[in-house]
């Protein structure tokens, strides 16, 4: 049973829902069906609130030096911050972006991309997002995708008004956790595992895994064998023990420090760090 959505895992969906571009977004980030759906202004100004003291979080936590005193230029929360400051801003690695969504804007992986060097793999159920991909992600590939246990030409999925609510759950889809449900579309897309991506595309090693796949990471991750890729660090959005057990008896720990910072997502290394 796909576990309840938490008051938190409601804030990141309306973050995606409202889909508020960065500045530096090139046109062909937005576009037909990427923009919210209507909003009564008191919803919109107590969804944007919410955000906004998360951000407050990370802006006023302790220890914001180096990397870390830097304001995050296109994940929605403090993700991809702490991502650099994990790496150092080290350049050319490879990324696994599960639950990509838009190649720019609220993406915690594009910074890597473009200002990096890094190259990887985005990968999202829905089609919506690969002229972006193509357009704005030249080092990387997308893939249209359920990442899931299992792989299968079939799989139930299900469409939500705002896109970023889509979810192989369809009460998540809806959106009730924060108001009046939406009304959503059943749709079949085939599904992978990460194992099987990985293979078919001659993948070996993985640096970073940034997961954000609306109450489906348990699953997805059922699917991946971390201990033969050996992320460096796994990013995972929600706070559901049952990935936190899972990653855990297979050799991964909790970055604890970066509870302070950012409160949206967890973020995981490997307990035995290669050597420098």
């Amino acid at each position: 049973m796909t576990q309840a959505p938490t008051p938190m895992r409601a804030l990141v969906a309306i973050a995606c829902l409202l889909g508020t571009a960065c500045s530096e977004d090139p046109p062909s980030v937005a576009g037909p069906g990427l923009e919210a759906p209507d909003l009564p202004p008191a919803t919109r100004a107590g969804l944007e609130r919410a955000i906004q003291m998360q951000l407050d979080v990370f802006r006023k936590a302790p220890g914001r030096t180096g990397i870390l005193a830097e304001e995050p230029r296109y994940s929605r929360f403090a993700e991809e911050v702490l991502i650099r400051h994990f790496f150092q801003d080290r350049e050319g690695g490879f990324f696994l972006d599960v639950g990509c969504a838009w190649p720019i804007r609220s993406n915690n992986t594009y910074y890597l991309e473009h200002h990096l060097g890094w190259a990887g793999i985005g990968v999202d159920a829905l089609p919506d997002y690969a002229g972006g991909w193509a357009a704005d992600r030249p080092r990387s590939k997308f893939f249209q995708f359920l990442v899931t246990d299992h792989t299968s030409p079939e799989a139930r999925f299900y469409r939500s008004p705002g896109l970023g609510l889509s979810s192989a759950d369809p009460d998540m889809a809806s959106g009730r956790m924060f108001g009046p449900p939406m009304e959503t579309v059943e749709i079949s897309i085939p599904s992978t595992t990460l194992d099987d991506l990985l293979d078919r595309e001659g993948v070996t090693k993985v640096d970073l895994v940034s997961m954000d796949i609306e109450g489906h990471e348990a699953k997805a991750l059922a699917g991946f064998d971390v201990e033969r890729f050996r992320p460096d660090l796994l990013v995972v959005e929600g706070r559901r023990e049952e990935v936190k057990a899972l990653l855990e008896e297979r050799g991964y720990k909790q970055i604890e420090a970066y509870t302070a910072f950012d409160r949206v997502n967890r973020y995981f290394r490997r307990a035995d760090p290669e050597p420098d």
